[in-house]
């Protein structure tokens, strides 16, 4: 089974997982309609101008100039579409799934569907939501029958912003659908886009393999942060027993440690697993019950590690000016969502620090209240009673850091000297 090119693709959600998808939509031949609610997110659309690391504003224009790609709110120019995939936010909530935008993609699409029609999801959720949520909101809306009628299926999204080497062309898809036919139609949609499928039984399966690859992140990461501070206890240096480890060739797999986990996948889906698995079992999933825990107070370990650091030199943290360097949760990315280096701004804040910041990916809407953005000189570092690395960018100047940064605490990893003090 195939798509046909020029066949009308509708992607609900224009974000860091929606926006790549529908650019290459796009680009093997696809009519695609991106809807999306938020005004500000469209007119920047509409005028060629990226919002996201993984789309340029060529990608945009080049989209925009084959007529083939229409960014738009209006319900009106979902009509007939061929094949439908949702792109939503699933956020927690109360530590519970809040899928009120998956529902609403269902009810949106409803109306608008037709026998022969596929629709896949690719938001991340816990097993059985495809079939006990998502379905049936479709079904009521269109008087159709999924699978009987029309095809739906699971396909979860594996997004990793600004990685160099896995894209969404080169990373193997997951596909799965609610039959043997919705699973074949969903395949040969994906088959046009990516270079590599990967079928699962069922859309349960596909859905919770989501969920293990991030806990899987989650709890490693974990433990080489709890590692981290085991090891300035003990007087120890963590990178160095990391890169020891390392040198396995089997068995280990490196992870390293950091001010905490951010973005749009760590720090909220390995909780439905937990959430489900509660629910299920009448117990939570204690490996990320405890990620959590570990992961959630490593911000806060490392604003104790600048009073430690401050301390010595009889300084408080109030009054104290401190530079951030790096805002966004990972290197060589824009992506501020849910970034550890905020959450160790706003306790900073609190405690009286005057805070500046260096990034030069951010958007300057997404930096923290109260954070003044500098340029990377001589004079802001010097200026400053302690610089802390909390994302490594190598946009960065890190040979100016190291020459005129006498006092700095390194999260990363990234500097050297007797003047660093690393986590």
């Amino acid at each position: 089974m195939t798509v046909a090119q020029g066949s009308r693709v509708v992607v609900v959600g224009q974000g860091y997982v929606g926006l790549p998808l529908a650019m290459r939509a796009v680009q093997v031949g696809h009519t695609v309609v991106g809807f999306d609610l938020a005004k500000d997110r469209l007119d920047r659309l509409r005028r060629g101008v990226t919002f996201i690391d993984d789309v340029t504003d060529d990608d945009l224009a080049d989209a925009l100039g084959t007529g083939r790609y229409t960014p738009t709110d209006d319900p009106a120019d979902l009509a007939g579409f061929d094949t439908a995939v949702v792109c939503v936010p699933t956020p927690l909530r109360d530590g519970a799934p809040d899928l009120r935008h998956v529902e609403d993609s269902a009810r949106l699409l409803a109306p608008h569907l037709r026998r022969g029609a596929c629709v896949v999801l690719e938001s991340t959720t816990y097993p059985g939501t495809t079939e006990e949520v998502f379905a049936p909101i479709l079904e009521a809306g269109s008087g159709l029958r999924a699978g009987a009628d029309f095809h739906l299926g699971y396909s979860p999204e594996r997004i990793d912003p600004s990685n160099p080497t896995w894209g969404l062309q080169n990373t193997p898809k997951i596909v799965s659908g609610v039959d043997g036919p919705s699973t074949a139609a969903v395949t040969a949609f994906y088959g046009d886009l990516v270079d590599t499928t990967v079928p699962a039984p069922g859309t349960r399966e596909a859905e919770l393999a989501k969920l293990l690859e991030n806990t899987f992140r989650h709890v490693n990461i974990a433990l080489v942060n709890e590692l981290a501070v085991y090891c300035h206890e003990l007087g120890l240096d963590v990178w160095s027993v990391v890169d020891m480890a390392a040198t396995k060739p089997f068995g280990f797999m490196r992870f390293t440690p950091g001010p905490g986990v951010g973005g749009h996948c760590l720090p909220i889906d390995p909780s439905y697993l937990s959430w489900q698995a509660r629910r299920a079992l009448g117990r939570a999933f204690r490996f990320v019950e405890i990620a959590n825990d570990v992961n959630d107070n490593m911000p806060g370990y490392v604003v104790s590690r600048v009073a430690e650091h401050l301390n010595r030199r009889r300084r408080a943290v109030n009054g104290s000016r401190v530079l951030l360097v790096g805002l966004t949760y990972k290197r060589n990315s824009g992506d501020a969502r849910q970034s550890p280096a905020t959450a160790v701004a706003r306790r900073l804040s609190d405690l009286g620090a005057e805070l500046s910041a260096v990034d030069p990916l951010i958007a300057p809407d997404e930096v923290p209240h109260g954070v003044a953005l500098v340029a990377c000189t001589p004079e802001a570092v010097e200026a400053a009673d302690l610089v802390v690395v909390l994302a490594d960018h190598d946009e960065i100047d890190w040979e100016l850091l190291e020459r005129h940064g006498e006092r700095v605490l390194d999260t990363r990893n990234r500097l050297t000297g007797s003047a660093v003090d690393r986590l």
